[in-house]
């Protein structure tokens, strides 16, 4: 009888050794699947645990060249690169080293809007490295919420089970105890209902909607300290901080043709200054995209 794949067996291993979510061992299955099939072409022959032991630094950078030829961004490339250190771990058994290699990093620089692809990369980064699989799912939830509708990681805290069942739009209690109703993206409804359906601690109306590990509400702090270890993994700077995700939110809206008071409402800001700043962000990210397109410039 043919043994199973090593991606299949290395999946099962994370389901049942790990307790990963099913969106994290789809990912990391997936990403053992594609290393092999450049291996087996980068080296000519059949690919299994003892040739995975010889994989060098070498052969890493071929991998990550490849990836990036395909589109990958920094952020997608470290994500990449991370998975594919936990395989070769798993396939060498105990004492495995695997090659030593620095991922890709993101340039540092003045405030800009994080990239869509780089918000899910931290997203699913920071789920995946949750110690249990409801609490990866609240980490998801959280982040796109502050993403996916512009929520202060206050406000996002303070929610309660009085939401559900969640509907088209979303009521935010925020500073000065002033609510705004802000409208509620499908994958965002779906990864909050993902999490209710995953939380062991149960949900009434008065209750925090997101718990921390012991059941009490999740603190601000937890969330911020969970980002600052994924994006150290992806590479990213030290302003991808979970109110940098809020930022971009507006900034993208604004590039996409929202005005500023709508905008306004949205984010809940007093006063329509607060809001001007993301024309000025919006700006200098006009600006990067030209200098890119035209060096000379």
């Amino acid at each position: 009888m043919t043994a199973p794949p090593l991606p299949l067996l290395y999946a099962q291993h994370l389901t049942r050794d790990r307790r990963r979510s099913v969106h994290t061992v789809r990912a990391y299955q997936a990403t053992a699947e594609r290393l092999i099939a450049f291996l087996q072409d980068h080296w000519g022959g059949a690919v299994d645990r003892p040739a995975l032991s010889g994989v060098s630094a070498t052969d890493l950078r071929a991998f990550l060249a490849d990836r990036r030829s395909h589109g990958l961004t920094n952020a997608s490339a470290a994500r990449e690169l991370s998975a594919v250190r936990s395989f070769l771990i798993w396939s060498g058994g105990e004492g495995a080293r695997v090659p030593r290699l620095k991922g890709p990093r993101v340039k540092k620089g003045v405030p800009r809007p994080i990239a869509p692809d780089e918000v899910i990369a931290l997203a699913e980064t920071v789920a995946e490295d949750a110690c249990e699989p409801w609490i990866g799912a609240r980490d998801w939830a959280v982040l796109l919420l502050l993403y996916g509708a512009g929520l202060r990681i206050g406000e996002a805290a303070g929610l309660t089970g009085a939401i559900l069942p969640l509907g088209e739009t979303l009521v935010v209690t925020g500073k000065r105890d002033k609510t705004r109703i802000v409208p509620l993206l499908p994958q965002v409804r779906d990864a909050i209902e993902a999490y209710v359906a995953q939380n062991p601690w149960g949900i009434s109306r008065s209750e925090p909607l997101f718990r921390g590990a012991k059941g009490g509400p999740v603190a601000a702090s937890v969330i911020r300290a969970n980002v600052r270890k994924a994006r150290a993994q992806l590479g990213l700077g030290d302003r991808t901080t979970p109110h940098a995700l809020r930022h971009s939110f507006a900034t993208h809206l604004l590039g996409r043709g929202a005005d500023l008071r709508s905008l306004q409402e949205l984010l809940g800001h007093a006063s329509l200054s607060s809001t001007q700043v993301y024309t000025a962000v919006d700006a200098a990210h006009l600006m990067d995209v030209y200098r890119n397109a035209h060096p000379r410039a």
